[in-house]
């Protein structure tokens, strides 16, 4: 079964139509508050050299180049940019909360009262239990805004303190669809941002035997992306970059040593394995490579089914033009073809559980995977104590 995060069956607004507000967040951070996917499809895929003009005929420039390959994700929360990079899917999560709170003319921040003169939220006595349900809230009516805008699929981030909790994470995201089919916003139209604890992984298996999409975060190792890809989740997301620095200032950990002897890049490594094993093995799940740096990071992905990229990796590719006659092509480095005639060692093929991927997760991605957690965390708790400082809300 395939899955795209694009909703096929909805059209994209105009650019007339979308709206000028601005939302900008200063951190170049691969895990950025929202994400928007483009989609392009253009025939000429050859790099080129030269300056001449993007009007004369027969050129094209290396952003639709790579469009042709892999799906290519803005990683950044700019609304001017529409017209630049035309959105297609979003995330919305805590970290895009704080931008909202911060900015209180953007043009979601009415989502974000109207979630905080919720009386179901309100009418709690626990203090707890109201900052939860006011979040839940603030999250989905900004995730219904989003879903009007873009045509595909609004992934919604999951509170990161239920990481280790499997029935915990299962209540939310079912709270969470109530939510969203309160204000008639359809499954299909979602997934559910999970980070790839064992306990996440076990959750996101068992919602996709429910039909809910999953998008399963924080994958370090060869060990989380194929215990995620067995549990069938519809969007795995590896981190390029974390993984190349942790390696850049520590040592130890048997994947990315193992990676450096071969000569290849320890992050891209872990891509190019997770993207042969699921299509080498037929699995459902559609990879995302986050956390990519720079324009040889993208060309050495291509293939891979979604490129998160900073915009002035993007925007160098929209300058530089492409010309049918330059001397050299873009290779798809990945591709279910190649995956085919890889081979998996018996450890490798096993079959998941929490002992063997506690085993095989070495200290890069246990130590990544507690730092993404902290950090989703620590927003988390931030925005609970901005939505207290500022409940009730004003004229309500």
């Amino acid at each position: 079964m395939s899955l795209s995060l694009q909703s096929p069956s909805s059209s994209f607004p105009s650019s007339s139509s979308l709206p000028k507000s601005r939302l900008r967040f200063a951190n170049g951070s691969s895990c950025s508050a929202l994400h928007f996917k483009f989609n392009r499809s253009f025939p000429i895929i050859r790099a080129s050299s030269g300056f001449s003009s993007s009007l004369d005929i027969g050129l094209s420039t290396e952003l639709d180049a790579v469009s042709t390959f892999s799906e290519i994700v803005p990683d950044t929360v700019i609304f001017d940019d529409f017209e630049k990079f035309p959105p297609t899917a979003a995330t919305v999560s805590s970290s895009l909360l704080l931008g909202i709170l911060s900015l209180p003319d953007t043009i979601f921040r009415n989502a974000v009262d109207m979630a905080l003169a919720d009386s179901s939220c309100s009418g709690l006595d626990n203090p707890e239990l109201r900052s939860s349900c006011f979040v839940n809230k603030a999250l989905v009516n900004v995730g219904g805004d989003l879903a009007k805008l873009v045509p595909g699929r609004v992934s919604t981030e999951v509170d990161a303190r239920l990481a280790y909790d499997t029935h915990g994470i299962i209540r939310r995201v079912h709270d969470l669809l109530k939510l969203y089919d309160d204000i008639d916003v359809p499954p299909e139209r979602l997934l559910f941002k999970i980070p790839s604890t064992w306990q996440g992984i076990e959750a996101s298996r068992l919602l996709e035997s429910e039909g809910i999409q999953t998008h399963l975060t924080f994958v370090y190792s060869f060990a989380q992306a194929a215990a995620a890809a067995q549990a069938g989740a519809s969007v795995i997301q590896i981190f390029v970059g974390r993984v190349r620095d942790w390696a850049r200032n520590h040592s130890g950990d048997p994947e990315i040593e193992a990676a450096i002897q071969r000569g290849e890049d320890p992050g891209l490594a872990l891509v190019t394995k997770a993207y042969n094993y699921i299509h080498k093995y037929g699995h459902k799940s559609k990879l995302m490579a986050a956390a990519v740096r720079n324009k040889q990071d993208l060309f050495s992905l291509l293939g891979v089914d979604y490129i998160i990229a900073p915009l002035k990796v993007l925007q160098s590719l929209k300058e530089s033009i492409t010309a049918p006659d330059e001397k050299y092509s873009y290779v798809r480095r990945l591709s279910p073809q190649s995956a085919a005639n890889l081979n998996f060692t018996a450890e490798e093929l096993t079959k998941w559980d929490q002992l063997s991927l506690s085993s095989a997760m070495g200290p890069a991605s246990v130590e990544l995977l507690a730092a993404g957690l902290d950090g989703y965390i620590n927003q988390a708790k931030r925005v609970e104590e901005l939505l207290d400082k500022i409940w009730p809300p004003p004229n309500v």
